[in-house]
């Protein structure tokens, strides 16, 4: 598939540029392909691009010196982190890492601020997504400590769907159940118990290495009556 292509399907915001922007960032951006557990970007580098998954799935994760290792969030193709890093033009204070083979586009940090300057629809669809990753984020603050596996599971498959960080994704997504796991810090098999009990309920349906959603809010609403018992 051309790059240009690649773009159309999986950068929203590359479809709001006119043909001058969309230009420099053909000639700009640079694609790696990554294999499972690489390190697409480093905690404590300078950020110096903004990063796109094109295709495949990544984790964005912290650990420590004991090897302690915590996901923060997934990454499913049509996603772009990094921006707040560059908007303040600061280290990383997360890994960013391959949780498949992956396709990964980096927009250079000039060419960022560039769009930045000159593009109105840019900024826009910055300023929608740096708020939708603040409510991802405090979202998922709460239900790692309120929620129950199986509700940890539903949320974290939630926020794979959201529409205006991932557009364009559909109802179903390729992610295996250790996958899940990794994503919801929970095992295999705690992952599959969960996804089955989800099916049940008829809120996704579990295909061959792959979930596809039937009921995306009963999703991000499972589990909140527990949860706010247990907060009272």
């Amino acid at each position: 598939m051309q790059l240009t292509d690649s773009l159309h399907l999986a950068a929203a915001w590359f479809r709001e540029l006119d043909s001058e922007q969309r230009a420099r960032v053909e000639r700009d951006i640079s694609v790696q392909h990554a294999q499972a557990g690489t390190i697409i970007e480093r905690k404590g580098e300078l950020a110096q691009a903004w990063i796109g998954v094109l295709a495949g799935l990544v984790k964005v994760s912290v650990g420590n010196a004991e090897g302690k290792v915590a996901s923060l969030t997934g990454v499913p193709a049509g996603g772009w982190i990094g921006e707040g890093s560059l908007l303040k033009r600061e280290i990383r204070k997360y890994d960013v890492v391959a949780l498949r083979d992956s396709v990964v586009a980096r927009l250079p940090a000039p060419t960022f601020e560039w769009l930045l300057d000159t593009s109105i629809a840019f900024n826009r669809y910055l300023l929608h997504q740096l708020n939708e990753r603040v409510a991802q984020f405090i979202g998922k603050a709460e239900y790692d400590r309120l929620l129950d596996p199986d509700a940890r599971v539903a949320r974290c498959l939630a926020e794979l769907f959201n529409p205006m960080l991932y557009p364009g994704m559909g109802m179903r997504l390729t992610i295996t159940q250790e996958e899940v796991g990794y994503l919801a810090r929970v095992s295999r098999q705690r992952a599959n118990q969960a996804l089955r009990k989800l099916e049940d309920a008829g809120l996704l349906k579990v295909e061959y290495g792959a979930v596809r959603v039937l009921n995306l809010d009963g999703l991000k609403g499972y589990g909140a009556d527990v949860a706010g018992l247990e907060d009272d």
